[in-house]
């Protein structure tokens, strides 16, 4: 018996990728085949030549459709199957070659925010608009939740996929929640956050919010001006040496801030940043650098129990909501895999 594999790629939109799926039927026992795709119709290619390859990375168990049925992520080629330009994954897969014998790991926070139609979910209920922020983070209650029935359906989803989902929780601003993936090795961290993010999204879809109008979810960085958090996706991550010296620790902390690199991450770290990383809820500002221990306000947090156990990870509280997983953590195990290798 046939199965459907929903094969799911990025585009090239910009400045802020977006994801695209089709479904293709595929015969019982096998794997799911290179295909592709209009690129012109994703802003991937001329209309002259518009044919863009795909190529499966990470199969998954579809827990939508059900059954035998497949979520199939893919990288992008072009036709003489070398990565096309937008395809992201292929240099993040090599930085985690040539740096391998660090062994790195990621544990990433993505931060998002449900819409009803143009207004965050909630915003105004039938009961007014929210009150300011401060009893929304891990809140329970229909006065300050909204869409748990969505967060919990797209959790228990990538738990079904297979997915290395950690947690969730509601987040500072109304409307708004977090999901975590890892820990778990590149490219693989960043495989899995853009699934889950499709997950998300998908699963949205399903659900209606109190006016009748479908919610979806949005990675935008500032969703609400005023005083009130923005998105982000806190990235943690460790090498094997930082699991054994907190000294490693620090110098993995030391590599991020050396000349250049806190510009060049920024640069990468999605769109709008300045609109999050503005020194104020609970931000460092974009054009400053800084670590600390259990420092909310820093650019990067080192976690008090690193300090306390002497070993573990740390915490670039920089990326924001839309920034793209694999560019990321590319950035992150080149530049602090070079301080620490020498390569």
């Amino acid at each position: 018996m046939s199965y459907i594999a929903e094969y799911i790629w990025i585009d090239g939109t910009e400045p802020t990728a977006k994801l695209r799926s089709k479904a293709k039927v595929v015969d019982d026992g096998a794997e799911p085949p290179i295909w592709g795709f209009d690129g012109s119709s994703t802003n991937q290619a001329p209309g002259d030549k518009s044919d863009v390859v795909l190529r499966p990375v990470h199969v998954i168990h579809d827990p939508v459709r059900g059954g035998d049925n497949k979520l199939v992520l893919n990288e992008t080629l072009l036709t003489d199957m070398t990565p096309h330009p937008t395809n992201t994954r292929a240099a993040c897969a090599a930085a985690s070659e040539k740096y391998g014998e660090l062994d790195t790991w990621f544990g990433m926070e993505q931060e998002y925010t449900f819409y009803e139609g143009r207004n965050p979910l909630g915003w105004p209920s039938k009961s007014g608009f929210p009150a300011p922020q401060g009893g929304y983070y891990c809140g329970v209650g229909a006065d300050e939740i909204f869409g748990r029935a969505v967060v919990n359906d797209h959790l228990q989803a990538c738990i079904d996929a297979g997915l290395h989902i950690s947690g969730i929780n509601a987040e500072v601003m109304p409307g708004q929640w977090e999901f975590q993936i890892g820990p778990v090795a590149t490219p693989r961290a960043a495989d899995e956050m853009w699934l889950a993010r499709w997950l998300l999204y998908r699963i949205a879809e399903d659900h209606e919010g109190p006016s009748g109008i479908p919610i979806s979810a949005t990675l935008s960085p500032k969703p609400v001006e005023g005083d009130w958090n923005g998105a982000g996706c806190h990235t943690n991550f460790s090498t094997n040496q930082m699991r054994e010296s907190f000294d490693a620790c620090i110098a993995a902390a030391e590599a991020l801030g050396a000349e250049g690199k806190p510009e060049l991450h920024i640069a990468n770290y999605g769109a709008g940043i300045e609109l999050r990383l503005t020194g104020q809820h609970e931000t460092a500002r974009y054009d400053e650098y800084s670590y600390g221990v259990s420092d909310r306000g820093a650019s990067v947090r080192i976690p008090w129990q690193v300090e306390r156990d002497g070993k573990g990870y740390i915490e670039d509280r920089r990326p924001n909501a839309n920034c793209d997983p694999y560019t990321v953590t590319r950035l992150i195990v080149e530049t602090v895999g070079a301080a620490a290798t020498g390569k």
